[in-house]
């Protein structure tokens, strides 16, 4: 059976998806001062970081509407697969699945299915990946939703931000009871919650430290970390995504890890520096 994945721009897409017809990337937009800047394959990082340290104003984003998620279904596949941020992050679980439902009125009888990732980035990345390996294993459509539906709900993603501000004024840790003090240059450990929501973990003097900790945390929610695959992703800090990468696989051994830069909204709310992990 022919399947499709429409996975929003906050999920990194692997190179080799990059040129395959069954992955879609349905873009975000983003908007620094007046300037809004569509999270597709044209997205320059380094210059949108060095927009987004110019503005006074803190970056936003929109997520894709209904009709561009309808377009995004529209294609011969048997199966269709929609995977998005966390629904408590981000209106583009809502979209899509009001896409799904406008499109079926047209369309009654096509097989689609719109993931909640309960996540970002690379956890948006490792559910498409599971979705992949469910399709080429033969699983059908229902097989394929009940065991993504189980790996969502076992996984965990967790990051450590040099700047957690961009999070901050766009409410995004509104849930977030205590946060350290940066006169104290501590770093929060952050981390997701079951629902999906941000939530402090733990915390640490310096970056490295905070990195240490936040290895610490995924060997002990992680589960069944040595049969699955680990993704981490990186917002303009090649070598501590390296150094993360490392530290993983000489402490947690897990059956893989996959190291991607961040795309556009990825790297407005990791900001410069940031790192993230999700398994």
């Amino acid at each position: 059976m022919s399947y499709k994945i429409a996975i929003d721009s906050c999920g990194e897409l692997l190179n080799e998806w990059k040129d395959d017809e069954r992955i879609e990337s349905v873009p975000l937009t983003l908007m620094v001062g007046g300037e809004s800047i569509i999270d597709d394959e044209t997205f320059d990082q380094k210059d949108f970081l060095k927009k987004v340290a110019a503005c006074l104003e803190c970056p936003k984003s929109a997520c894709p509407s209904p009709e561009r998620y309808m377009k995004a279904y529209e294609c011969e596949a048997d199966h269709i697969y929609a995977v998005t941020l966390s629904s408590e992050l981000s209106g583009s679980y809502n979209s899509a699945v009001l896409g799904k439902s406008l499109f079926l009125e047209d369309n009654p009888g096509k097989k689609i299915h719109v993931f909640n990732s309960k996540s970002a980035s690379g956890g948006e990345s490792l559910i498409a990946m599971k979705i992949v390996e469910c399709e080429e294993k033969g699983l059908s459509f229902e097989e394929v939703i009940e065991t993504v539906d189980k790996y969502i709900e076992e996984m965990s993603t967790f990051f450590v931000l040099e700047n957690l501000e961009t999070l901050r004024k766009n409410g995004r840790l509104s849930r977030v009871k205590a946060l350290v003090a940066s006169a104290l240059k501590s770093k929060p450990v952050m981390g997701s919650t079951p629902e999906g929501s941000i939530c402090q973990l733990d915390q640490a003097r310096g970056m490295n430290k905070a990195i240490v900790k936040m290895v610490e945390h995924v060997g002990e929610k992680g589960i069944n970390i040595h049969e699955k695959t680990v993704a981490i992703t990186y917002c303009n800090c090649p070598e501590r995504a390296k150094m993360l990468e490392e530290a993983i696989r000489e402490r947690l051994n897990p059956a893989k890890i996959v190291v991607m830069d961040t795309a556009g909204v990825s790297s407005m709310y990791a900001n410069d520096g940031g790192v993230i992990v999700a398994v």
